[in-house]
């Protein structure tokens, strides 16, 4: 039966809830009058919004003190009154399990991965070895479909996110419309990660920022509120030059579209290097305490990981950690400064336009 009502339910990190729009690009493609709803968390929902596939966002702050077993089943009873056909549930938490079964949705699909798969009705393998999107798209199968080449999400940053940026970088001296800056002349920057194991060194950022500065490029420096003390330390040690502090100045979807304005972003394997995938930026990604192998790298045809090889510690966690387990932080340190602008290089010279 074509399901007509359909229910995705990920309340996980920002750069998890972006790898799943290509499951639900899919089920648009494949169900285009069917009624998508998706369930994220207040930190993430922002880039969910104006998707063409997507009709409606809920927002479920699981966090907040007052919300507790109240606040899930304020949930559980909004979902009961939708009468969804289908929950797809990528999110392996005992919590999103429950949620869908109490929500008395017929059909519940979700990982062998997760804490309580006894509370689905088909449960589909989660292959360790691939990557999170096709690991994602893989959730469809129950529901007969299949999937084959490389599908990367998309975000759609309003017309009001564009005038915002417009903005912002004006008063930035940074002009970056048509008429102004190139988009070959801008490279974005994302220093920060909710896992210090995660963070390249502060230095080394700002010796890259100084190699590009001397080349004539600006610099964008991004991410969220939590990282607006280290941008601008990291500016300030760049010195001269043009760069930019937007750390905390935009929502996400204003973040997606300044990446999007930039010719390559240089990031820690965190939320922005999937921002810039859904808007189409190539991507420096500097891999330290994780690794690719997890299923999170970029993936676009541009895209470079740098990370270091050889060492018997790495990787020691699939989130990273607050310090380095053996206190040497080799897999960061290792990464030179010469070796990213290296493959800054590279996607500079594969990879140049106007921004359109």
């Amino acid at each position: 039966m074509t399901p007509s009502k359909i229910l995705v339910f990920h309340t996980a990190f920002i750069g998890d809830v972006v790898l799943t729009l290509p499951l639900v690009q899919r089920l648009r493609a494949s169900f285009p009058t069917a009624h998508i709803t998706f369930v994220a968390i207040p930190s993430a929902a922002n880039v969910l919004e104006n998707h063409p596939a997507i009709n409606n966002i809920l927002i479920y702050d699981k966090r907040r003190r007052d919300s507790g077993f109240g606040g899930m089943f304020r949930l559980v009873r909004r979902l009961r009154d939708d009468a969804y056909d289908v929950a797809i549930i990528p999110h392996r938490s005992l919590r999103s399990a429950l949620v869908g079964w109490l929500s008395r949705i017929p059909r519940r699909i979700g990982f062998s991965t997760s804490a309580a798969t006894t509370l689905f009705t088909d449960i589909v393998p989660y292959d360790k070895r691939s990557h999170e999107i096709d690991r994602n798209l893989r959730l469809l199968q129950p529901l007969g479909l299949t999937h084959s080449g490389t599908e990367l999400p998309t975000l759609y940053p309003s017309q009001n996110d564009r005038d915002v940026v417009d903005a912002f970088l004006t008063a930035q001296f940074l002009a970056a419309s048509n008429h102004g800056r190139r988009r070959e002349d801008v490279i974005s920057i994302a220093p920060g990660s909710a896992w210090n194991t995660k963070r390249w060194l502060k230095e080394h950022f700002i010796a890259l920022g100084k190699m590009l500065v001397k080349d004539g490029y600006s610099i964008v420096l991004v991410g969220g509120r939590e990282d607006n003390v280290l941008c601008n330390d990291i500016k300030n040690g760049i010195g001269a030059g043009a760069v930019v502090n937007a750390a905390g100045m935009l929502t996400l979807l204003q973040s997606a579209e300044l990446i999007r304005r930039c010719v390559a972003l240089v990031s820690n394997d965190s939320a922005p290097v999937h921002l810039a995938a859904g808007v189409e930026t190539p991507v420096v990604a500097i891999f330290g305490a994780t690794a690719p192998a997890f299923g999170f790298a970029p993936r676009g045809a541009h895209d470079i990981v740098v990370e270091t090889h050889g060492l018997m510690c790495r990787p020691c966690a699939i989130h990273g950690g607050r310090k380095c387990p053996i206190k040497t932080f080799a897999c960061m340190t290792d990464l030179k400064p010469e070796l990213v602008y290296s493959k800054v290089q590279t996607i500079i010279g594969g990879f140049g336009s106007e921004v359109q």
